[in-house]
């Protein structure tokens, strides 16, 4: 009778530690109180603390406005109200391939506010670079940017910085990019510079060079 008893006792032990331990399915943020979180666990209510946990779920950090999680090992920030599902997915990469040319460069084309233009990849320049002559082909108005002077291959020239509305890539779009407008031809290709490669990751190897964002 004692054995039947403890076996009882082992087999609820097993299934409260079953109930515990499975990995949830759902989980949406009610409320933050101060160092705790309330959520809902497929569709059980919880109240946990910084560190703790359950069904997978761990409350990292909590804030006002809503909190961090770690589902399954993967971190999420949630807001208030909002219902995530645990299965984790890697998020998508976008990627935009460059041959190297005769010159040693990397030349692809761009869509900068719009309109469609050369560009060189130039990790070397701070910022995106271009001609007057070539903003007002693309019809940028430059004129109301703060002005500037820079030094070139033709010596000081009178420059405007200006924000540009997004630079694309093959895809990688990029929104509000500083950029610098320079009077006259120079350079006379646009200059893809760091405030937007700044938003990429960069690989070269074997004369391709690979653009690479996740989405």
């Amino acid at each position: 009778m004692r054995g039947n008893l403890v076996i009882a006792i082992a087999v609820v032990a097993c299934a409260l530690v079953s109930i515990y331990s499975r990995a949830a399915t759902s989980v949406e943020l009610e409320a933050v109180l101060g160092s705790r979180a309330v959520l809902m666990i497929d569709g059980q209510r919880y109240t946990l603390k910084v560190g703790e946990s359950f069904g997978g779920v761990t409350l990292v950090a909590a804030e006002p406005a809503g909190a961090t999680l770690e589902i399954d090992g993967h971190s999420q920030t949630v807001g208030l109200s909002q219902r995530v599902g645990t299965a984790y997915t890697a998020p998508a990469e976008k990627v935009v391939t460059i041959a190297r040319d005769s010159m040693l460069q990397y030349q692809t084309t761009a869509t900068i506010n719009g309109r469609s233009a050369l560009v060189l990849v130039d990790t070397g320049a701070n910022i995106v670079a271009m001609s007057s002559a070539q903003a007002k082909a693309m019809n940028i108005d430059y004129s109301a940017g703060i002005p500037s002077r820079v030094e070139t291959a033709g010596g000081v020239k009178g420059a405007y910085r200006i924000t540009l509305q997004s630079v694309d890539v093959g895809g990688i779009r990029v929104e509000s990019v500083p950029a610098t407008i320079i009077e006259g031809e120079f350079p006379v290709t646009i200059l893809l510079g760091m405030s937007y490669l700044q938003h990429v990751k960069l690989q070269e190897h074997n004369g391709i060079l690979s653009l690479s964002r996740s989405h």
